[in-house]
Protein backbone atom coordinates (compact mmCIF):
# COMPACT_ATOMS: atom_id res chain seq x y z
CA UNK A 1 0.00 0.00 0.00
CA UNK A 2 1.53 3.28 -1.08
CA UNK A 3 1.62 6.13 1.39
CA UNK A 4 2.05 9.84 0.82
CA UNK A 5 5.05 12.16 1.04
CA UNK A 6 7.43 9.35 0.24
CA UNK A 7 7.13 7.87 3.75
CA UNK A 8 6.46 4.29 4.68
CA UNK A 9 5.22 2.92 7.95
CA UNK A 10 7.51 0.54 9.81
CA UNK A 11 6.55 -3.07 9.20
CA UNK A 12 5.70 -5.01 12.30
CA UNK A 13 8.17 -7.74 13.07
CA UNK A 14 6.81 -11.09 14.08
CA UNK A 15 8.11 -12.20 17.46
CA UNK A 16 10.26 -15.32 17.42
CA UNK A 17 8.60 -18.28 19.15
CA UNK A 18 10.10 -19.09 22.54
CA UNK A 19 12.13 -22.31 22.82
CA UNK A 20 10.19 -25.23 24.27
CA UNK A 21 11.27 -26.49 27.68
CA UNK A 22 10.02 -29.72 29.19
CA UNK A 23 8.49 -29.06 32.59
CA UNK A 24 6.91 -31.72 34.78
CA UNK A 25 5.41 -29.33 37.30
CA UNK A 26 1.76 -28.58 36.60
CA UNK A 27 1.25 -24.92 35.94
CA UNK A 28 -2.13 -23.22 35.68
CA UNK A 29 -2.71 -22.09 32.13
CA UNK A 30 -3.05 -18.34 31.81
CA UNK A 31 -5.18 -17.24 28.88
CA UNK A 32 -3.48 -14.95 26.40
CA UNK A 33 -4.89 -11.47 26.46
CA UNK A 34 -4.64 -8.91 23.70
CA UNK A 35 -3.24 -5.81 25.35
CA UNK A 36 -5.05 -3.57 22.87
CA UNK A 37 -8.35 -5.19 23.77
CA UNK A 38 -8.04 -4.45 27.46
CA UNK A 39 -6.70 -0.97 26.98
CA UNK A 40 -9.01 1.76 28.11
CA UNK A 41 -11.44 2.62 25.34
CA UNK A 42 -11.21 6.25 24.26
CA UNK A 43 -14.18 8.43 25.10
CA UNK A 44 -14.95 9.77 21.65
CA UNK A 45 -17.78 12.00 22.82
CA UNK A 46 -15.45 13.65 25.30
CA UNK A 47 -12.83 14.09 22.58
CA UNK A 48 -15.45 15.61 20.27
CA UNK A 49 -16.38 18.12 22.97
CA UNK A 50 -12.73 18.88 23.63
CA UNK A 51 -11.96 19.44 19.95
CA UNK A 52 -15.20 21.16 18.94
CA UNK A 53 -13.51 24.54 18.70
CA UNK A 54 -10.08 23.35 17.60
CA UNK A 55 -8.78 24.31 14.18
CA UNK A 56 -9.11 21.88 11.24
CA UNK A 57 -5.33 21.48 11.34
CA UNK A 58 -5.43 20.36 14.98
CA UNK A 59 -8.29 17.95 14.31
CA UNK A 60 -6.47 16.50 11.30
CA UNK A 61 -3.28 16.12 13.32
CA UNK A 62 -5.17 14.27 16.05
CA UNK A 63 -6.61 11.83 13.52
CA UNK A 64 -3.25 11.07 11.89
CA UNK A 65 -1.44 10.85 15.23
CA UNK A 66 -4.06 8.56 16.76
CA UNK A 67 -4.57 6.11 13.91
CA UNK A 68 -1.43 6.28 11.75
CA UNK A 69 -1.76 4.00 8.72
CA UNK A 70 -5.25 2.88 9.79
CA UNK A 71 -6.87 6.19 8.85
CA UNK A 72 -7.44 7.63 5.37
CA UNK A 73 -8.93 10.75 3.82
CA UNK A 74 -12.05 10.27 1.69
CA UNK A 75 -11.44 12.39 -1.39
CA UNK A 76 -14.10 13.12 -3.99
CA UNK A 77 -12.53 16.19 -5.46
CA UNK A 78 -14.16 19.60 -5.05
CA UNK A 79 -13.37 21.08 -1.63
CA UNK A 80 -11.88 17.89 -0.23
CA UNK A 81 -8.56 19.25 -1.46
CA UNK A 82 -8.62 21.25 1.78
CA UNK A 83 -8.41 17.99 3.75
CA UNK A 84 -5.32 16.89 1.84
CA UNK A 85 -3.71 20.30 2.32
CA UNK A 86 -4.31 20.15 6.08
CA UNK A 87 -2.88 16.62 6.21
CA UNK A 88 0.14 17.80 4.23
CA UNK A 89 0.66 20.68 6.67
CA UNK A 90 0.81 18.32 9.66
CA UNK A 91 4.00 16.81 8.26
CA UNK A 92 2.69 13.32 9.06
CA UNK A 93 2.25 10.44 6.60
CA UNK A 94 -1.30 10.16 5.30
CA UNK A 95 -3.42 8.07 2.97
CA UNK A 96 -6.06 9.22 0.50
CA UNK A 97 -8.75 7.11 -1.15
CA UNK A 98 -11.44 7.97 -3.68
CA UNK A 99 -14.51 6.27 -5.12
CA UNK A 100 -14.53 6.17 -8.90
CA UNK A 101 -18.17 5.51 -9.78
CA UNK A 102 -17.51 5.46 -13.51
CA UNK A 103 -19.82 8.46 -13.97
CA UNK A 104 -17.60 11.34 -12.86
CA UNK A 105 -17.02 14.52 -14.86
CA UNK A 106 -13.83 14.75 -16.98
CA UNK A 107 -12.92 17.81 -14.90
CA UNK A 108 -12.98 15.67 -11.75
CA UNK A 109 -10.60 13.11 -13.23
CA UNK A 110 -8.25 15.93 -14.25
CA UNK A 111 -8.39 17.21 -10.68
CA UNK A 112 -7.38 13.78 -9.36
CA UNK A 113 -4.33 13.85 -11.61
CA UNK A 114 -3.43 17.41 -10.61
CA UNK A 115 -3.71 16.57 -6.90
CA UNK A 116 -1.49 13.51 -7.23
CA UNK A 117 1.18 15.57 -8.97
CA UNK A 118 0.89 18.56 -6.63
CA UNK A 119 1.27 16.50 -3.44
CA UNK A 120 3.39 13.71 -4.95
CA UNK A 121 0.95 11.06 -3.74
CA UNK A 122 -0.98 8.17 -5.17
CA UNK A 123 -4.71 8.12 -4.49
CA UNK A 124 -6.13 4.69 -3.63
CA UNK A 125 -9.02 4.34 -6.10
CA UNK A 126 -11.96 2.10 -5.29
CA UNK A 127 -14.41 0.86 -7.92
CA UNK A 128 -17.87 -0.74 -7.91
CA UNK A 129 -18.30 -4.42 -8.70
CA UNK A 130 -18.49 -4.72 -12.50
CA UNK A 131 -21.14 -7.46 -12.43
CA UNK A 132 -23.50 -5.43 -10.25
CA UNK A 133 -23.17 -2.36 -12.48
CA UNK A 134 -23.72 -4.49 -15.57
CA UNK A 135 -26.82 -6.13 -14.10
CA UNK A 136 -28.31 -2.76 -13.14
CA UNK A 137 -27.68 -1.14 -16.52
CA UNK A 138 -28.93 -4.15 -18.48
CA UNK A 139 -32.10 -4.32 -16.42
CA UNK A 140 -32.92 -0.61 -16.13
CA UNK A 141 -30.76 1.32 -18.57
CA UNK A 142 -28.09 3.97 -18.02
CA UNK A 143 -30.33 6.59 -16.42
CA UNK A 144 -32.75 4.65 -14.24
CA UNK A 145 -32.13 7.03 -11.34
CA UNK A 146 -34.12 9.75 -13.12
CA UNK A 147 -37.17 7.49 -12.89
CA UNK A 148 -36.95 5.63 -9.60
CA UNK A 149 -34.50 7.65 -7.51
CA UNK A 150 -30.76 7.63 -7.03
CA UNK A 151 -30.54 5.27 -4.07
CA UNK A 152 -30.13 2.04 -6.02
CA UNK A 153 -27.44 3.40 -8.32
CA UNK A 154 -25.62 5.07 -5.42
CA UNK A 155 -25.77 1.87 -3.40
CA UNK A 156 -24.01 -0.07 -6.16
CA UNK A 157 -21.58 2.59 -7.37
CA UNK A 158 -20.78 4.37 -4.09
CA UNK A 159 -22.06 2.86 -0.86
CA UNK A 160 -20.94 -0.75 -1.34
CA UNK A 161 -17.43 0.20 -2.58
CA UNK A 162 -17.14 2.66 0.31
CA UNK A 163 -18.23 0.02 2.81
CA UNK A 164 -15.60 -2.35 1.41
CA UNK A 165 -12.87 0.29 1.64
CA UNK A 166 -13.78 1.28 5.18
CA UNK A 167 -13.54 -2.34 6.33
CA UNK A 168 -9.77 -1.97 5.80
CA UNK A 169 -9.55 1.05 8.14
CA UNK A 170 -10.11 1.97 11.77
CA UNK A 171 -10.86 5.61 11.02
CA UNK A 172 -11.67 7.86 8.09
CA UNK A 173 -11.66 11.60 7.48
CA UNK A 174 -14.42 13.38 5.55
CA UNK A 175 -15.11 16.90 4.34
CA UNK A 176 -18.65 17.11 5.72
CA UNK A 177 -19.71 20.51 7.02
CA UNK A 178 -22.72 21.67 9.00
CA UNK A 179 -23.65 24.35 6.48
CA UNK A 180 -23.82 22.12 3.41
CA UNK A 181 -27.49 21.19 3.66
CA UNK A 182 -29.37 22.99 6.44
CA UNK A 183 -31.77 20.61 8.13
CA UNK A 184 -29.91 17.39 7.28
CA UNK A 185 -26.28 18.10 8.14
CA UNK A 186 -26.61 20.39 11.10
CA UNK A 187 -25.34 17.63 13.39
CA UNK A 188 -21.80 16.97 12.21
CA UNK A 189 -19.44 16.38 15.17
CA UNK A 190 -15.74 16.94 14.55
CA UNK A 191 -15.13 13.40 15.88
CA UNK A 192 -17.65 10.58 16.21
CA UNK A 193 -18.12 6.85 16.28
CA UNK A 194 -19.38 6.18 12.77
CA UNK A 195 -23.09 5.39 13.12
CA UNK A 196 -23.39 3.62 9.76
CA UNK A 197 -20.20 1.87 8.69
CA UNK A 198 -17.92 -0.69 10.31
CA UNK A 199 -14.14 -0.68 10.36
CA UNK A 200 -11.34 -3.22 10.31
CA UNK A 201 -12.23 -4.89 13.61
CA UNK A 202 -15.91 -5.24 12.71
CA UNK A 203 -19.01 -4.53 14.74
CA UNK A 204 -20.57 -1.32 16.04
CA UNK A 205 -18.04 1.25 17.18
CA UNK A 206 -15.21 -0.20 15.11
CA UNK A 207 -14.85 2.88 12.89
CA UNK A 208 -14.12 6.44 13.99
CA UNK A 209 -15.06 9.33 11.73
CA UNK A 210 -13.31 12.71 11.74
CA UNK A 211 -14.91 15.81 10.19
CA UNK A 212 -12.22 18.52 10.47
CA UNK A 213 -14.17 21.03 8.33
CA UNK A 214 -17.40 20.64 10.31
CA UNK A 215 -17.49 24.19 11.65
CA UNK A 216 -16.13 25.91 8.57
CA UNK A 217 -18.34 27.69 6.06
CA UNK A 218 -18.00 27.29 2.32
CA UNK A 219 -16.50 30.79 2.11
CA UNK A 220 -13.87 29.94 4.73
CA UNK A 221 -12.90 26.75 2.92
CA UNK A 222 -12.53 28.59 -0.36
CA UNK A 223 -10.48 31.37 1.20
CA UNK A 224 -8.13 28.68 2.52
CA UNK A 225 -7.87 27.00 -0.90
CA UNK A 226 -7.13 30.29 -2.63
CA UNK A 227 -4.51 31.38 -0.12
CA UNK A 228 -2.75 27.99 -0.30
CA UNK A 229 -2.89 28.04 -4.12
CA UNK A 230 -3.86 24.37 -4.44
CA UNK A 231 -5.58 22.55 -7.33
CA UNK A 232 -9.38 22.82 -7.50
CA UNK A 233 -12.08 21.43 -9.75
CA UNK A 234 -12.57 23.71 -12.75
CA UNK A 235 -16.33 23.05 -12.57
CA UNK A 236 -16.44 25.47 -9.64
CA UNK A 237 -15.77 28.24 -12.16
CA UNK A 238 -19.02 27.28 -13.91
CA UNK A 239 -21.35 27.61 -10.92
CA UNK A 240 -21.00 24.10 -9.51
CA UNK A 241 -20.60 23.87 -5.74
CA UNK A 242 -21.40 20.32 -4.64
CA UNK A 243 -19.96 17.98 -7.27
CA UNK A 244 -20.80 14.30 -7.63
CA UNK A 245 -21.47 12.10 -10.65
CA UNK A 246 -21.97 13.94 -13.93
CA UNK A 247 -25.65 13.00 -14.53
CA UNK A 248 -26.59 13.92 -10.95
CA UNK A 249 -24.84 17.28 -10.59
CA UNK A 250 -25.75 20.75 -11.80
CA UNK A 251 -24.88 24.36 -10.92
CA UNK A 252 -26.94 26.04 -8.21
CA UNK A 253 -28.60 29.43 -8.24
CA UNK A 254 -27.65 32.29 -5.90
CA UNK A 255 -28.79 31.67 -2.31
CA UNK A 256 -29.57 28.00 -2.92
CA UNK A 257 -28.07 25.47 -0.50
CA UNK A 258 -25.12 23.82 -2.22
CA UNK A 259 -26.59 20.31 -1.90
CA UNK A 260 -29.59 21.44 -3.98
CA UNK A 261 -27.35 20.94 -6.99
CA UNK A 262 -27.57 17.17 -6.44
CA UNK A 263 -30.50 14.87 -7.38
CA UNK A 264 -32.65 17.94 -8.01
CA UNK A 265 -35.35 15.92 -9.80
CA UNK A 266 -36.27 14.11 -6.61
CA UNK A 267 -38.78 15.34 -4.07
CA UNK A 268 -37.32 16.61 -0.83
CA UNK A 269 -38.78 13.44 0.67
CA UNK A 270 -35.35 11.88 0.30
CA UNK A 271 -34.31 14.19 3.10
CA UNK A 272 -37.49 13.81 5.11
CA UNK A 273 -39.47 11.05 6.83
CA UNK A 274 -42.02 9.20 4.72
CA UNK A 275 -45.60 8.97 5.92
CA UNK A 276 -45.08 5.40 7.05
CA UNK A 277 -41.66 5.88 8.60
CA UNK A 278 -43.32 5.79 12.00
CA UNK A 279 -44.50 2.23 11.59
CA UNK A 280 -42.24 -0.22 13.42
CA UNK A 281 -42.47 -3.89 12.45
CA UNK A 282 -42.74 -6.24 15.42
CA UNK A 283 -41.46 -9.80 15.74
CA UNK A 284 -44.92 -11.25 15.01
CA UNK A 285 -45.12 -9.38 11.71
CA UNK A 286 -47.58 -6.74 12.88
CA UNK A 287 -46.78 -3.06 13.11
CA UNK A 288 -47.22 -0.42 15.73
CA UNK A 289 -46.76 3.31 15.79
CA UNK A 290 -43.31 4.55 16.63
CA UNK A 291 -43.40 6.72 19.70
CA UNK A 292 -41.22 9.56 20.90
CA UNK A 293 -40.08 10.17 24.44
CA UNK A 294 -41.30 13.77 24.25
CA UNK A 295 -43.37 16.05 22.10
CA UNK A 296 -41.85 18.88 20.08
CA UNK A 297 -42.56 22.52 20.98
CA UNK A 298 -44.07 21.64 24.38
CA UNK A 299 -46.15 23.85 26.67
CA UNK A 300 -44.66 27.30 27.04
CA UNK A 301 -43.37 27.35 23.48
CA UNK A 302 -43.99 30.32 21.19
CA UNK A 303 -45.37 27.80 18.68
CA UNK A 304 -49.14 27.43 18.99
CA UNK A 305 -50.66 23.94 19.20
CA UNK A 306 -53.55 23.25 16.81
CA UNK A 307 -56.32 20.86 17.81
CA UNK A 308 -58.02 18.50 15.38
CA UNK A 309 -61.09 20.75 15.35
CA UNK A 310 -59.00 23.86 14.63
CA UNK A 311 -57.21 22.14 11.76
CA UNK A 312 -60.50 21.16 10.14
CA UNK A 313 -61.84 24.68 10.53
CA UNK A 314 -58.69 26.11 8.94
CA UNK A 315 -58.97 23.65 6.06
CA UNK A 316 -62.55 24.86 5.50
CA UNK A 317 -61.35 28.46 5.24
CA UNK A 318 -62.24 29.71 8.71
CA UNK A 319 -59.14 31.89 9.06
CA UNK A 320 -59.10 35.24 10.79
CA UNK A 321 -55.35 35.54 10.21
CA UNK A 322 -52.64 33.81 8.23
CA UNK A 323 -51.24 30.65 9.81
CA UNK A 324 -47.88 29.02 9.24
CA UNK A 325 -48.15 25.40 10.35
CA UNK A 326 -45.73 22.52 10.50
CA UNK A 327 -47.29 19.08 10.09
CA UNK A 328 -44.95 16.93 12.13
CA UNK A 329 -44.30 13.63 13.87
CA UNK A 330 -42.48 13.78 17.23
CA UNK A 331 -40.33 10.74 16.36
CA UNK A 332 -39.15 12.16 13.01
CA UNK A 333 -35.46 13.18 13.27
CA UNK A 334 -35.89 15.91 10.65
CA UNK A 335 -38.75 17.41 12.65
CA UNK A 336 -36.57 17.25 15.74
CA UNK A 337 -33.73 19.04 13.97
CA UNK A 338 -35.90 21.97 12.94
CA UNK A 339 -37.35 22.46 16.44
CA UNK A 340 -34.96 25.23 17.51
CA UNK A 341 -35.17 27.16 14.22
CA UNK A 342 -38.97 26.99 14.13
CA UNK A 343 -39.16 28.11 17.76
CA UNK A 344 -36.95 31.08 16.93
CA UNK A 345 -39.15 31.92 13.95
CA UNK A 346 -42.26 31.84 16.14
CA UNK A 347 -40.63 34.23 18.59
CA UNK A 348 -39.69 36.59 15.75
CA UNK A 349 -43.22 36.64 14.30
CA UNK A 350 -45.04 36.83 17.63
CA UNK A 351 -47.61 39.64 17.68
CA UNK A 352 -47.57 39.99 13.89
CA UNK A 353 -50.10 39.07 11.23
CA UNK A 354 -48.93 35.45 10.95
CA UNK A 355 -49.51 32.84 13.63
CA UNK A 356 -46.83 30.13 13.84
CA UNK A 357 -48.32 26.78 14.80
CA UNK A 358 -47.84 23.01 14.84
CA UNK A 359 -50.07 20.01 14.27
CA UNK A 360 -49.13 16.42 15.07
CA UNK A 361 -50.08 14.92 11.73
CA UNK A 362 -48.86 11.37 12.24
CA UNK A 363 -52.06 10.68 14.19
CA UNK A 364 -54.26 12.28 11.52
CA UNK A 365 -52.46 11.32 8.33
CA UNK A 366 -55.39 10.61 6.05
CA UNK A 367 -57.01 14.00 6.56
CA UNK A 368 -53.72 15.90 6.32
CA UNK A 369 -52.76 14.02 3.19
CA UNK A 370 -56.07 14.80 1.50
CA UNK A 371 -56.61 18.38 2.67
CA UNK A 372 -53.21 19.81 3.62
CA UNK A 373 -50.78 18.32 1.06
CA UNK A 374 -49.00 16.13 3.62
CA UNK A 375 -46.58 13.73 1.94
CA UNK A 376 -43.63 13.60 4.29
CA UNK A 377 -42.64 14.78 7.74
CA UNK A 378 -42.10 17.62 8.26
CA UNK A 379 -44.45 19.42 5.87
CA UNK A 380 -44.67 23.19 6.31
CA UNK A 381 -47.71 25.00 4.95
CA UNK A 382 -49.04 28.54 4.91
CA UNK A 383 -52.80 29.07 5.22
CA UNK A 384 -53.71 32.61 4.05
CA UNK A 385 -56.38 34.53 5.95
CA UNK A 386 -59.96 34.34 4.64
CA UNK A 387 -59.08 31.67 2.09
CA UNK A 388 -59.18 27.91 1.53
CA UNK A 389 -55.80 27.99 -0.22
CA UNK A 390 -52.94 25.82 1.06
CA UNK A 391 -49.42 26.96 0.10
CA UNK A 392 -46.75 24.32 0.70
CA UNK A 393 -43.19 25.30 1.60
CA UNK A 394 -41.12 23.77 -1.23
CA UNK A 395 -37.60 23.65 0.18
CA UNK A 396 -35.62 21.36 2.49
CA UNK A 397 -33.96 24.40 4.04
CA UNK A 398 -35.57 24.86 7.43
CA UNK A 399 -33.30 27.44 9.04
CA UNK A 400 -34.89 30.51 10.62
CA UNK A 401 -33.64 33.00 8.04
CA UNK A 402 -34.90 31.05 5.01
CA UNK A 403 -38.28 30.31 6.58
CA UNK A 404 -38.67 33.95 7.56
CA UNK A 405 -37.92 35.15 4.02
CA UNK A 406 -40.43 32.68 2.59
CA UNK A 407 -43.17 33.76 5.00
CA UNK A 408 -42.64 37.38 3.96
CA UNK A 409 -42.97 36.47 0.27
CA UNK A 410 -46.32 34.70 0.76
CA UNK A 411 -47.80 36.68 3.67
CA UNK A 412 -46.27 40.12 3.25
CA UNK A 413 -44.50 42.10 5.94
Amino acid sequence: MQLTQGRTFAAQRAAKPAARVAVRTQVARVPQVNAAAVATKPNWEALASEMEFKSPLEIMDNALKTFGSDVAIAFSGAEDVALIEYAHLTGRPYRVFSLDTGRLNPETYRLFDAVEKHYKIRIEYTFPEAQEVMDLVRAKGLFSFYEDGHNECCRIRKVKPLRKQLKTLRSWITGQRKDQSPGTRTEVPVVQVDPVFEGLDGGPGSLIKYNPLSNMTSAEVWNFLRVMNVPTNSLHNCGYISIGCEPCTRPVLPNQAEREGRWWWEDAAAKECGLHSGNVKKADGTTEERKSERDLWPAGSAVATLSKEEVRALADGQRAQGTLAVLYAPWCPFCQRMEAAYEELAAQLAGGNVRVAKYQADIDREFCNEKLQLKTFPTIIYLPANSTQVIKYPSERRDTETLSMWVKTVAGK
